[in-house]
């Protein structure tokens, strides 16, 4: 059996999905002993950046498994796992789907009062942490209780483990959690079928180029990674999974493991971009690949400038400087990116562009009224797709609030063009409403001002409504040879839109601590808009 047809027989079986592929892939018995997976952190007998082969990944968790059986954990019990490591989380995750169990991973930035009222809200059968996180959870009531430290399952006996649960396509199989930032995360559900659907897609395409070797710096507690792992473990990728996604640390585990992809989110290219990439050697990378939201223009020209990518000449095949990124959007309810665009040297489509609908992918844009709009008219993003995840776990309230005649209602503003391109121009929460049929969109004038403020690493604009009146404050994140002093006024309110720039009350120089950040690396722009607006009434 070859590479290609597994990835035939992986994607024509219906009994397959995000519960089950590890064993699959054990049954089928092709590639057991080559290397696949790596871990930043020592593992069992694993040393940090010692990867896994199937057979080794498959006997860790199957000691985890064992261990978890031994505690009583059984099919639809949801299990919570809240530490730092991603091995703990990729493991645990395994481990639990085997059992039919229901993991429900928890970013480790999540403060430890915030985690246990999540947690209360899940009813979960259980909690596994790290020592850290267990601390975290001290003094606080999460209303589960607190398994054995996480690590501990590694020394589980593996032929004690049962037999795999057999999973019908709607068993859930995980639950993620939104970024948090307008307040308390909440909890999204995936089925089997689900969270596999994307994958099943991909599978029936060719391999595109830098998909051989991959490294995560997504969160490792986020579907994203979920569907990464069972992309990987589908399609015989290596894969390195990164327990922290800070500028820094992605670059450095570039320059060690040489990937020839990196996939994140836009928090982590926009660190990137902060960093002088010349003096990098990046020149592994041929693909970067963004899900989540979209990204912003100057990070995404940041990192095609760099790398390097294969292509076929009269001469043959060759490699010429520069690399490709993969664009989208996306969300844990949508369970995978919902569009997609390629940039690389030469492409001009931006304008916080996110491209067009995948092929598995029914979306439209509705107006307030729900009903459909047209070419270039902004309204909520309505999507269905056999990606979507379940709902919210112990609130149907939200859940249904969230559909429309089938649809996800996203959150996210966009229009599209006459060619059938989609654009996003903000979350709705995040829009302020003008007047005179006029609004506000605070991403776009992000996208604006750093389009037109070369010395500007990352923007984040405040639009806050005081009575009548709505004013903006623009915060700028400087280049590190930028003049802190210069005053930048005039040129970001000739960058935003009239009616835009007309509520400017202010352009401020921060630091990167002055932004308050979700578990996921979001902007908490509602926090910033109560400090804003007291400002504004002080």
């Amino acid at each position: 059996m070859t590479i290609r047809s597994l990835r035939t027989q992986l994607a024509d079986d219906p009994d397959v999905g995000a519960g089950n592929v590890l064993t699959a892939r054990i049954a089928l018995g092709l590639d057991l002993d080559v290397p696949l997976l790596s871990f930043d952190t020592p593992v069992d007998d694993h040393p940090a950046w010692q990867p896994f082969t199937l057979r080794e990944l498959d006997r860790a968790v199957r000691a985890r498994a064992a261990a978890l059986h031994g505690l009583g954990i059984t099919r639809r019990d949801p299990v919570v796992v809240y530490a730092s490591d991603a091995a703990d989380h990729v493991l645990a995750f395994l481990a639990l789907a085997r059992l039919g169990a229901v993991p429900a991973l928890l970013n480790p930035n999540l403060d430890g009062e915030r985690a246990a009222r999540y947690i209360a809200r899940l009813g979960a059968a259980g909690v596994l942490a790290d020592p850290a996180h267990l601390a975290a959870l001290a003094g606080h009531d999460p209303g589960a209780p607190l398994l054995p430290e996480i690590a501990t399952l590694g020394a589980g006996d593996p032929d004690a483990a049962p037999e795999p649960y057999r999973h019908w396509s709607g068993d859930p199989v995980a639950i993620t959690h939104s970024s948090g930032t307008t307040g308390m995360p909440k909890a999204v559900v995936h089925s089997h079928a689900s969270l596999y659907a994307a994958i099943r897609h991909r599978l029936r395409l060719p391999r595109p180029q830098g998909q051989d070797r991959m490294l995560s710096a997504l969160p490792a507690p986020h579907a994203a990674t979920l569907i990464a792992l069972n992309l990987a473990l589908s399609s015989h990728t290596e894969l390195a999974v990164l327990s922290r996604q800070s500028g820094d640390g992605v670059l450095e585990a570039v320059e060690r493991w040489r990937p020839t992809g990196v996939i994140g989110f836009a928090a982590t290219w926009a660190d990137l971009a902060r960093h002088d990439l010349t003096a990098r050697d990046l020149t592994s990378v041929a693909l970067w690949w963004n899900t989540g939201d979209c990204a912003h223009e100057v990070h995404i020209r940041r990192l095609i400038a760099t790398g390097s990518r294969e292509t076929v000449t009269r001469a043959g095949r060759t490699r010429l400087p520069g690399s490709l990124f993969v664009d989208g959007l996306g969300s844990t309810e949508m369970g995978h990116s919902h569009f997609f665009i390629t940039h690389g040297p030469g492409t001009e489509r931006y304008g916080r562009c996110v491209g067009r609908p995948h092929s598995f992918v029914d979306c439209e844009v509705v107006g307030p009224d729900g009903e459909p709009l047209g070419p270039g008219e902004v309204g909520e993003l309505a999507t269905a797709s056999p990606t979507l995840a379940l709902g919210y776990w112990n609130d149907s309230a939200t859940t249904f609030r969230t559909r429309l005649r089938g649809r996800f209602l996203t959150g996210d503003l966009m229009y599209r063009d006459e060619e059938g391109y989609y654009y996003h121009v903000d979350r709705a929460v995040d829009s302020v409403e003008l007047g005179g049929g006029k609004r506000l969109f605070t991403a776009m004038s992000e996208e604006r001002v750093l389009a037109a403020c070369p010395d500007v690493l990352d923007c984040t604009v405040v639009a806050v409504r005081d009575g009548e009146r709505v004013v903006t404050d623009v915060l700028l994140l400087l280049a590190a040879d930028a003049d802190p002093a210069a005053d930048r006024t005039g040129a970001v309110v000739a960058a935003l839109d009239e009616a835009a720039a007309a509520t400017v009350r202010k352009v401020l120089v921060v630091s990167p601590d002055d932004i308050p950040l979700g578990p996921t690396g979001k902007v908490r722009k509602v926090l910033l808009r109560e400090t804003h607006l007291a400002a504004v009434g002080a």
